[in-house]
């Protein structure tokens, strides 16, 4: 039998579809379950900090930088950008959504390179439908963006196009520069793939370079550590929950399968090599340096996640390649199906339309995952879900402020509503506040002095108070003497009204009257004196 060209040819074009197709459906279903409730009618802290600075000029977001927030200064301009054309929360998500659908594309084409098409196309799809996927892709933050520059950098290091691979690691490393662990991941790939010196050296030069562009914002967030200040040290605990979320089902049959399918794909050759570091170093080792300086939150290694479905994916092939042979020669199964179609050998069988059943069946078994999972996706689009919602908080303003009223944000970063919706605050008086954000350089404005203040509480017999939920009935204590004055002026003077629902975003003070205010002196520092 001669060989010619047509039948490699042929096979080449199946080829390539077939890669298409894995590539293509995971990002229309990534980008199906991004846009469904999108629009939630509130933005939560994070997601009003973006909108609020996003909504500054270029020089005031420039100059805002310079004092807090220069980690998402990148992100500020390019969600200024797309704010400019249309302020509103369906586009401050937007951003987030492509990124999430680019990401599930990039991680299916990394399958696809290093394996084959169904590796990439399940790996696809159990990216999209990770629930803290589906969490970080509906959040106006710079996270999503960062999995997708990451997923994008590993593939630019596995096809070796060094430049372009120098260009996405610098972008996505300021888009949030503790993205930078994941260079360590691609250095352990490297090595484990016995890489050559000359492609040790051109990856050290697109490394070098991406890192001389990082120095000014190291330099400059250096100064600004103190912003994560509130972060804990993480212990194994934090390793347990990150193994639980980056599966694509944390709980029960679906969690359990996801391991033992990682455990399987551990000898998946190249995949394996790409995955595993993905997976581990990045978090291994900010867990590691948050053990000295606490920098550890699971969002900024998100982008880690990117090395589970990879690894799932190879151990679900491994599997299906061992159910597969189960001929006397390992048959394919086009041709298992044509032998008892025709009661005798496939001796035909390769010429039989190949139908892609193993693909199929992992693909549905996702969406049998997804479907058990769907309660979750569910309760994650409600504004309930998240820590806050400052759409909430300016619409119970809005109906309970009277014009003149004064407002007390205890501490000030409780301002964030105001900056927000601005709307339910408007004939408002801020009684604190000096200086507004944009003007000031500061997220929340800055406010008068601690003398100052206590002469305008001095002066009115109500006050409306939004307080942090830790701020009142609390040991905290403020460094800042003019929160303390908020504190002492508040807790001495001023008793709260019954009225209201219990939670309510804001609370009515009003003046004691002088003989219960000196009765609750007294009674103070009773409580603070010596036992005798």
């Amino acid at each position: 039998m001669v060989i010619g060209d047509r039948e490699p040819r042929k096979s080449d074009r199946e080829g390539d579809a077939a890669a298409i197709v894995a590539v293509c459906v995971p990002v229309a279903v990534m980008l199906g379950l991004g846009l469904w409730g999108l629009d939630r009618d509130g933005m939560w802290r994070d997601e009003g900090v973006t909108f609020q600075v996003a909504r500054r000029s270029v020089p005031e977001i420039l100059r805002l930088v310079q004092g807090v927030d220069a980690v998402h200064a990148l992100y500020y301009l390019l969600m200024h950008a797309v704010l400019a054309v249309h302020p509103g929360e369906i586009a401050l998500r937007l951003p987030s959504v492509l990124g999430a659908a680019a990401a599930s594309g990039l991680i299916a084409a990394l399958g696809v390179r290093l394996a084959r098409p169904r590796v990439g196309l399940w790996a696809g799809l159990l990216y999209a439908v990770t629930p803290l996927v589906g969490h970080y892709a509906q959040e106006g933050r710079s996270y999503a963006l960062v999995t997708a520059g990451a997923a994008g950098a590993t593939l630019l290091l596995v096809r070796r196009v060094w430049w372009a691979y120098g260009v996405v690691l610098t972008v996505t490393c300021l888009l949030h520069e503790l993205a930078a662990p994941v260079v360590c991941a691609h250095a352990v790939t490297l090595g484990v793939a016995r890489a050559p010196r000359r492609v040790w050296a051109a990856w050290g030069c697109a490394v070098a370079a991406a890192g001389i562009a990082l120095l000014p914002l190291l330099v400059v967030s250096r100064a600004q550590a103190g912003q994560v200040g509130w972060l804990p040290v993480p212990g194994w605990g934090s390793a347990g929950r990150l193994l639980r979320e980056f599966a694509a089902g944390p709980s029960g049959v679906v969690f359990g399968v996801c391991v033992l399918l990682m455990v399987a794909g551990l000898g998946a050759g190249r995949v394996a090599g790409v995955a595993v570091p993905l997976l581990v170093v990045p978090p291994g080792l900010l867990i590691a340096v948050s053990q000295v300086r606490p920098m550890y939150d699971d969002r900024y290694v998100l982008y880690a996640l990117a090395g589970a479905p990879l690894l799932v994916a190879a151990g679900a092939d491994r599997l299906a390649g061992l159910v597969c042979r189960v001929g006397p020669h390992g048959d394919r199964p086009a041709g298992i199906l044509a032998r008892l179609h025709r009661g005798g050998p496939a001796r035909n069988a390769d010429r039989s339309p190949r139908v892609p059943l193993t693909p199929l069946a992992g693909a549905l078994a996702i969406t049998l995952v997804f479907l058990h999972h769907l309660p979750l996706h569910r309760q994650d689009r409600s504004p309930a879900h998240r820590p806050d919602n400052l759409a909430a908080t300016s619409a119970y303003a809005a109906r309970h402020l009277r014009p003149g009223d004064p407002v007390l944000f205890v501490p000030s970063i409780g301002r964030r509503a105001v900056l927000a919706y601005p709307k339910g605050f408007r004939w408002a008086w801020d009684i604190a506040l000096r200086q507004s954000g944009p003007r000031s350089g500061t997220l929340y404005g800055r406010e008068v002095g601690a003398g100052e203040l206590r002469r305008r509480l001095a002066s009115v017999d109500r006050v409306w108070v939004v307080a942090e939920p830790y701020a009142l009935n609390s040991p905290w204590y403020p460094r800042n003497p003019t929160e303390r004055v908020k504190l002492t002026v508040v807790g001495e003077e001023f008793r709260p009204l019954p009225e209201g629902p219990p939670g309510a975003p804001l609370r009515l003070y009003v003046r004691r009257p002088a003989a219960e205010h000196m009765a609750h002196l007294a009674a103070e520092r009773a409580a603070q004196s010596p036992n005798r």
